[in-house]
């Protein structure tokens, strides 16, 4: 069962990511629990649906975002009804094919079962500044871009 928990945990996350790839405010929205938070890289604090909606749905009508790329650490379940996702990302403006190391971040993403669905209890995005050591910033940099690469190549013939 714990297995199971943790794949709908990280499904929950993609589906967070790909709503925001997408540009889709109301999709991300959708994910939340009714008392569901949003803390954003510039330390922006969201409460609830309606201001995730409202909030993030002004970000995309006036800003042309760049998509996310993630590598999930850790998923852990702290309970039947909790659970704690953790993973490192950047993002890729359109047309790229570079991910931009000064938007490297790290994720935090609690998630409550609900009605038996997974919602997104709190969402936090934070820079991975990682002051002082830039040879952290440089591997996971790396890393990222390694991942972003490997996820834009082409499906090989057999």
């Amino acid at each position: 069962m714990n297995s199971e928990e943790k794949q709908k945990v990280l499904t929950l996350y993609r589906k967070l990511l790909t709503a925001w790839n997408q540009r889709d405010a109301s999709f991300m929205a959708s994910l939340l629990s009714p008392e569901g938070d949003l803390v954003g890289f510039d330390g922006s604090q969201m409460k609830g649906p309606e201001e995730v909606r409202t909030t993030v749905g002004d970000i995309f009508s006036h800003h042309k975002t760049a998509a996310f790329v993630s590598l999930v650490r850790e998923i852990r379940i702290l309970s039947d009804k909790t659970a704690l996702l953790r993973a490192v990302v950047s993002m890729v403006a359109e047309g790229e094919k570079e991910i931009n190391p000064a938007v490297n971040a790290i994720q935090s993403l609690v998630a409550s079962k609900e009605n038996g669905e997974w919602k997104v209890s709190l969402f936090q995005n934070t820079p991975a500044a990682l002051h002082g050591r830039p040879e952290e910033v440089e591997k996971l940099s790396k890393e990222l871009q390694t991942a972003y690469s490997s996820s834009q190549a082409e499906p090989k013939s057999t």
